[in-house]
């Protein structure tokens, strides 16, 4: 499965679009929080890296039952909510047949 940001994707042409898939991700284990920052900052980033491949997984399944073999234009939005640990990924593009 090919996942690019941009609209196409080099060397191969669309055959056919198939539809907007998105794949989203919320974090569900809790963030442990620390005197140091940079423990802090570091579970933080592994949380955001965590949930942002589950949402690419399931961006890549949804694509997966439309037949697609590419998703293009892909754009990513990631938010936090104050005053909780909830990091939520959500990833939409255009899956597509290339050949």
């Amino acid at each position: 499965m090919t996942l690019t940001t941009t609209n196409s994707v080099e060397g191969l042409k669309i055959q056919s679009y198939l539809g907007i898939v998105n794949g989203v991700s919320v974090n569900t284990r809790k963030s442990s929080f620390s005197f140091k920052m940079e423990k802090y900052y570091d579970a933080l980033e592994a949380s955001v890296n965590e949930v942002k491949d589950l949402a690419f997984q399931n961006l890549t399944e949804n694509a997966l039952k439309l037949k697609a073999n590419a998703v293009v234009g892909i754009k990513v939005d990631v938010e936090t909510f104050p005053g909780s640990t909830l990091i939520l990924v959500s990833i939409t593009g255009t899956a597509v047949i290339v050949f």
